[in-house]
């Protein structure tokens, strides 16, 4: 009788990207920006008034959104960026808040 060779497992590409979740068409994955721990005027505030923040950073970006012609319309924000979102649908990933964002949901972009 004749052993079957075992597949060789196969190496995943390079350009893979390193975040357990990717987000699917015109979504922005965003991780939060914690809330300011000082108001302007030096208030303290404590961590029971702490709002979650809708600022955050593009840490991945989708391929985009077709429009009626079957055309890809790529996402026009980059990952790096600093915004300002409305909603999303929030997840952990390693135990950080992170936001997944229609690209219509982004309502600023921050320049600091």
């Amino acid at each position: 009788m004749k052993k079957k060779k075992a597949k060789k497992a196969q190496k995943k590409p390079s350009t893979i990207i390193k975040f357990p979740v990717s987000p699917a068409g015109d979504r922005v994955l965003v991780r939060r920006i914690p809330p300011e721990e000082v108001t302007s005027f030096g208030i303290i505030i404590p961590d029971t008034n702490k709002e979650k923040s809708e600022e955050g950073v593009i840490i991945a970006v989708g391929p985009g959104k077709k429009n009626e012609d079957g055309k890809l319309i790529p996402v026009s924000y980059t990952v790096g960026t600093r915004v300002r979102f409305s909603y999303g649908d929030e997840i952990k990933i390693n135990g950080i808040d992170h936001i997944l964002v229609h690209e219509e949901n982004i309502t600023a972009i921050i320049n600091k």
